[in-house]
């Protein structure tokens, strides 16, 4: 009892770690996007966590673990809607649920999870998607796609099934990714802010507020123990301070590295590519933060910082506008992080890492498929960018009426 009430604690202390996450994310995008749309992206935000929580209770919880049968494909299957009260035939609560945690923490830790998907996506099309159309692509991606996607390894699926199953300890893949596809169609289906690649040159729009962008990445980092200490799924002290070590450097070394290597390729010191490598490096160390020694966890977030760098310089020259830098970190280095996980660490190998190659490769095709058909799907029938005069004007006052900033304007024009 003395266990279960220890590891109970830990779990729910990351529980909260991991929902403070979301006010990370929200300082980090609106810091690297003008003020006339902080109310706007704020504001997708708190509908994001809201919505989340209550879609996962009502569909996503029992279609992410929804006891495969044996011989099942591992593909699909629900276990009905909303919870049921895991209790004992005297009615008392069922304390057997496992050993590290109960049934209703167990929920709470993985709706914390679901909501960040959507996250990913609302940066990268900040400043010029409709609100409506966003909202309701949100509904079915959270509460369809992730859970669904999510039964394949985490919920014992196909993936989990295989001869050497497709390891993701914390989601370099299942979260991180699973929003960078989706981002990344988004971004394709909106296209560019206006000014942004003006007579075939690309033109840096900057953020208005990079202190708050660098409060957000602090946050996130805090929130990342949460992330990552709390998928041990336990208070064992070895394993939970491991995951936390390699956290840190990884994050550490992504940073460092990702500031070096643009300052010598950019000729400045960039403070968001710096804080961009920080996130680099800790989405890479998330598929397998458990599996690493603290030299791996390092030579993964170096690859991260480098991959950053290059990554966000690709996806303006392919002219793809993501305000802030989602899809290089969290598709990019996702994928990254997911290989890494047969080169390095206790699972490196040659069988491991075509596992990992497969749960890609599954991943891209279940997101970019129903991404593609949720937004085109909005696209043609309400559309899902704004019109020029509101992308020009600002979202905050066309669409919520209010202003982030009401003493103290700029003309950002």
């Amino acid at each position: 009892m003395t266990e279960l009430t220890t590891n109970n604690v830990w779990m729910m202390i990351c529980t909260a770690l991991v929902f403070f996450m979301h006010l990370g994310f929200g300082f980090l995008e609106i810091g690297l996007t003008r003020q006339k749309n902080t109310i706007n992206i704020l504001f997708k935000n708190v509908f994001i966590i809201t919505i989340g929580l209550l879609l996962y209770c009502l569909v996503g919880f029992n279609l992410m673990y929804p006891g495969f049968e044996d011989g099942s494909w591992g593909v699909f299957a629900f276990n009905g809607f909303g919870l049921e009260s895991p209790v004992t035939s005297n009615g008392a609560l069922d304390l057997s649920y496992n050993t590290g945690y109960t049934y209703w923490t167990d929920f709470l830790f993985q709706g914390m999870f679901a909501a960040t998907a959507a996250t990913i996506v609302s940066g990268a099309v900040a400043e010029r998607i409709k609100i409506g159309p966003f909202m309701i692509f949100t509904l079915l991606y959270v509460g369809l796609v992730y859970p669904i996607a999510g039964s394949w390894k985490w919920g014992g699926g196909f993936l989990q099934q295989l001869d050497t199953p497709f390891y993701d300890f914390a989601g370099s893949t299942l979260v991180h990714s699973v929003g960078g596809w989706a981002a990344v169609v988004a971004v394709c289906l909106l296209g560019a802010r206006i000014g942004k690649f003006k007579d075939g040159r690309i033109q840096a729009i900057p953020g208005h507020n990079i202190p708050l962008a660098t409060a957000g990445v602090f946050i996130l980092w805090l929130g990342w123990f949460g992330f990552n200490g709390g998928s041990v799924l336990s208070a064992d002290p070895g394993a939970t301070s491991l995951t936390l070590v390699t956290t840190c450097l990884s994050a550490a070394a992504g940073g460092v590295i990702s500031a070096m290597v643009s300052a010598i390729k950019f000729k400045n010191l960039d403070i968001t590519m710096f804080l961009n490598g920080i996130l680099g490096g800790l989405v890479a160390i998330t598929a397998g933060a458990d599996k690493m020694s603290p030299t791996d966890a390092i030579i993964i977030g170096s690859i991260g910082g480098v991959i950053i760098v290059f990554a966000v310089s690709a996806i303006d020259r392919i002219r793809l506008d993501d305000p802030v830098g989602a899809i290089a970190v969290h598709l990019v280095c996702g994928i990254w992080g997911t290989l890494a996980v047969g080169i390095f660490g206790e699972l490196a190998g040659w069988d491991q890492f075509i596992s990992q190659l497969i749960g890609i490769g599954s991943y891209a095709l279940i997101c970019l498929i129903s991404s593609y058909i949720i937004l085109f799907s909005l696209k043609k029938l309400i559309g899902i960018r704004v019109s020029e005069r509101e992308e020009l004007e600002g979202l905050d006052g066309i669409e919520h009426g209010m202003d982030a900033y009401p003493d103290f304007r700029m003309n950002e024009h």
